[in-house]
């Protein structure tokens, strides 16, 4: 079995890609293993833009040397940090450029097993390696946590799918298309596929879609950024405390906490999409499906709407942009053993003001922190703020000297599997 690494990262996109950076930048030693920018290549519509501004819209290093405007700017790409909308193609290859610069050790191999041991972890690859680690950072981002409704559960992906699958769209030109969902995955894919000449209608349980409409004040404009601050999740001051305090809204009650991150920034597009661009797309507002099923090659939907009314439609394909949801659960690497240690709240885990969970050692960002930090964790834009913060903590606790500390393990004496 190979030495012991001090930490070992899982996930290469924003999130794990700055902690790496970041650690390297420290002298850290490290192993990180994925596809980069894995779910911007393979689970975005192309064509598509980033929701958040271009300022918004960088992976983190220590010095910010390689931020998404260095990268258009070196490659003729028009940016600005407001106004402009950044094209998925734009951010991908950031993305990927960001990686060979900044954490060329990347491994593009896939951790199949993460088993705690009396000091440390034991890993698996998929390719047959074993070796442990001190530490362990999971990154996955959004890649297990596709949410579909149970009424659509069993039903065959020839007809049913979550958008995340659909990176090409080409293939549904001249067919009837049925997208659920209100938030800006279903609305962009809506417009691309109106694009491209399919026939779309849109289901959502909301009472309409909602875009963004210019801030109107009695005030001079000099004063709107007073009334609504810029952050990094757009404007408002909400958004300012979710973005400038996230150890104080760690503190919030859990209950407060999880409203607050299912709900700030709810369902709605990209502030440049337009009403108008969905212009001759059916629009069932109040509408859930209560039954779904496959016949004669087609999905047939039984409707309920808000009034109880009932409706049927038929389509050949059924397009789910439902979001997403972390459950430890659904990660594919960790035991159930494992899992049930570590202290949750909605199958999310409880954390640390480092990332910790109740499993030393074992931490958590991007996504599956949100409802520990907020919803600033949600987004790309988190990833500088975990990137800081757990380098930070994994220098202060010994980590470049590649020394873990002795204190924490009695809970890793009963998780070690037999024989270690």
């Amino acid at each position: 079995m190979n030495k012991a690494i001090p930490v070992a990262i899982i996930g290469a996109g924003p999130y794990g890609l700055s902690l790496a950076a970041h650690l390297r930048g420290k002298g850290i030693p490290f192993r990180i293993f994925g596809r980069p920018m894995d779910i911007w290549k393979h689970q975005m519509p192309k064509g598509m833009c980033l929701k958040s501004d271009g300022f918004a819209s960088n992976l983190s290093d220590p010095q910010s040397a390689f931020t998404l405007r260095h990268y258009c700017e070196s490659k003729g790409i028009p940016y600005q940090d407001q106004g402009l909308p950044v094209a998925l193609e734009s951010f991908l290859a950031y993305g990927l450029e960001f990686q060979k610069k900044m954490v060329p050790e990347l491994e593009e191999k896939m951790v199949t097993a993460v088993e705690p041991m009396e000091l440390g972890f034991r890993l698996r690859l998929d390719d047959g390696e074993s070796f442990t680690a001190g530490r362990v950072v999971v990154a996955v981002g959004i890649t297990y946590f596709q949410r579909m409704p149970d009424v659509l559960a069993g039903l065959r992906d020839e007809y049913v799918t979550h958008s995340s699958r659909h990176n090409e769209l080409g293939g549904f030109k001249g067919r009837d298309v049925t997208i659920l969902g209100a938030g800006s995955s279903a609305i962009d894919i809506a417009v691309l596929l109106r694009r491209i000449g399919a026939k779309v209608r849109m289901i959502t349980r909301g009472p309409a879609l909602t875009f963004h409409v210019p801030f109107k004040t009695i005030f001079p404009k000099w004063f709107i950024p007073v009334l609504r601050p810029k952050t990094g999740l757009g404007p408002g001051w909400r958004s300012r405390f979710c973005t400038d305090a996230p150890l104080i809204f760690r503190l919030l009650p859990v209950n407060f906490r999880l409203l607050v991150v299912r709900r700030h920034l709810g369902p709605s597009p990209g502030w440049f999409i337009k009403a108008s661009d969905l212009e001759n797309v059916p629009v069932l507002t109040g509408t859930q499906i209560k039954k779904a099923e496959i016949k004669g090659g087609r999905v047939h939907l039984k409707l309920i709407q808000k009034d109880g009314a009932e409706l049927d439609v038929e389509t050949d394909h059924l397009i789910s942009a439902t979001g997403y949801k972390p459950d430890l659960r659904r990660l594919p690497f960790l035991n159930e053993k494992l899992i049930a240690a570590i202290d949750s709240v909605q199958q999310t885990p409880v954390l640390s003001p480092q990332f910790e969970s109740s499993v030393p050692g074992l931490y958590f960002i991007g996504l599956a922190s949100a409802n520990t930090f907020g919803p600033m964790l949600r987004f790309a834009y988190g990833s500088a703020y975990a990137a800081r913060r757990l380098s930070r903590h994994l220098e202060k606790v010994g980590c470049a000297n590649s020394k873990r500390p002795d204190s924490g393990f009695a809970l890793h004496q009963n998780l070690a599997p037999s024989g270690d």
